[in-house]
C-alpha cells in the first residue's frame, strides 16, 4: 500500500508539472503574433482570427498559479491543500470549457466566410494592387494560381501563374487534345494570357488553386488554440483524479489490522492502533 501511495504521489506531481507547462504554453501562444504570418492578410481583415487569444492570456497565468499550488500540496503531502487544489482546478476547467466552446463554432464557420471573401474579391485583376502583388508572391512560392482556379484572373493571368509542363503532360495534351488537371500544370487557351507574347498555341498554368493554402494559414491559429485547450482539459482531468485520490486517501485506503489468537485458538482481527 505504501508503494502504491508513493507511485500515486509521484504521478500526481508529474501531471501537475505538465499542467504548469500547459499554462506556460497558453501564455506564450496567447501573446504571440501568429496571425501576422497569414499571406494576403488584407483579404481577411474583416474576419476575426484573434478568437481565443484573450482566453489563453487570462487562463494561462491562472493555470500556472494553481499548478504551483498543486505541486506544493503533493510534494508536502498536505491533504487539505490537495482538496483545495482539486476544487479550484475543477472550477477553472468548467469555466474554460464554457468560454472556449464558441471556438469550435468559429472553426466550423471559417470555410464559409473565407469562400464568401473569395467570391467578393474576384475577378482578381480588379482587386487592389496590394492584394494582387501579395497573391502573386504566394503563387510563385507555392506554385498555385487564383483563389479557386485560374479563371479568377479572367483573361489577365499574371506571370506567376505560368507553369512549365512536364514531357508527360505535353504528350497527354498532344494525344487527347486537352490537358488533364491531375498534374501540376494545366493548359488554358492562348487568349487568356495576353500579358506576354512568348506563348505557344496554349499556355500552361498551375492547376492547384491558392484558396486551400490560404484557408490552412487562416485556420491554423484557431486549430492551435483548440489543440492547446484540449490538451489542457486532458491533463486537468488527470490532475483532479490524482489529487482527489491522495486527498481522500483515508476514505479508500484499507486500514492496517493486527491479528491476535485467544486461548481457544480463535483468530481476531482488529485495527492496528496508531501512534498519536
Amino acid at each position: 500500500m505504501a508503494r502504491c501511495r508513493s507511485y500515486l504521489r509521484g504521478l500526481d506531481i508529474c501531471v501537475t508539472v505538465l499542467l504548469l507547462v500547459s499554462g506556460v504554453v497558453m501564455i506564450g501562444v496567447g501573446f504571440s503574433s501568429i496571425d501576422g504570418n497569414i499571406p494576403v492578410a488584407e483579404l481577411f481583415k474583416q474576419l476575426s482570427s484573434s478568437d481565443g487569444l484573450l482566453l489563453l492570456q487570462v487562463f494561462g497565468p491562472i493555470t500556472m498559479v494553481l499548478s504551483i499550488l498543486g505541486i506544493c500540496a503533493a510534494s508536502l503531502d498536505l491533504k487539505p491543500l490537495l482538496l483545495v487544489f482539486s476544487g479550484l482546478i475543477m472550477v477553472e476547467f468548467v469555466a474554460l470549457m464554457v468560454v472556449a466552446s464558441p471556438l469550435v463554432q468559429v472553426q466550423a464557420q471559417m470555410d464559409g466566410a473565407v469562400d464568401e471573401v473569395f467570391l467578393n474579391v474576384t475577378p482578381l485583376h480588379r482587386a487592389d494592387l496590394y492584394i494582387q502583388r501579395e497573391l502573386s508572391k504566394l503563387q510563385t512560392s507555392d506554385s498555385c494560381c487564383g483563389l479557386r482556379s485560374s479563371d479568377d484572373w479572367e483573361n489577365q493571368l499574371p506571370v506567376s501563374c505560368f507553369c512549365t509542363p512536364s514531357t508527360h503532360n505535353l504528350q497527354l495534351s498532344a494525344q487527347s487534345g486537352n490537358a488533364s488537371a491531375d498534374g501540376p500544370c494545366v493548359a488554358v487557351a492562348r487568349d487568356l494570357s495576353h500579358l506576354t507574347s512568348q506563348v505557344s498555341d496554349e499556355t500552361w498554368v498551375h492547376s492547384k488553386p491558392c484558396g486551400p493554402i490560404l484557408k490552412s494559414y487562416l485556420s491554423f491559429p484557431i486549430k492551435l488554440r483548440i489543440g492547446i485547450i484540449s490538451a489542457f482539459a486532458t491533463i486537468t482531468m488527470a490532475a483532479i483524479v490524482l489529487s482527489l485520490a491522495l486527498g481522500l486517501e483515508e476514505y479508500w485506503r484499507t486500514p492496517p489490522v493486527e491479528t491476535t489468537v485467544d486461548d481457544y485458538n480463535r483468530v481476531k482481527y482488529q485495527p492496528k492502533p496508531t501512534l498519536t
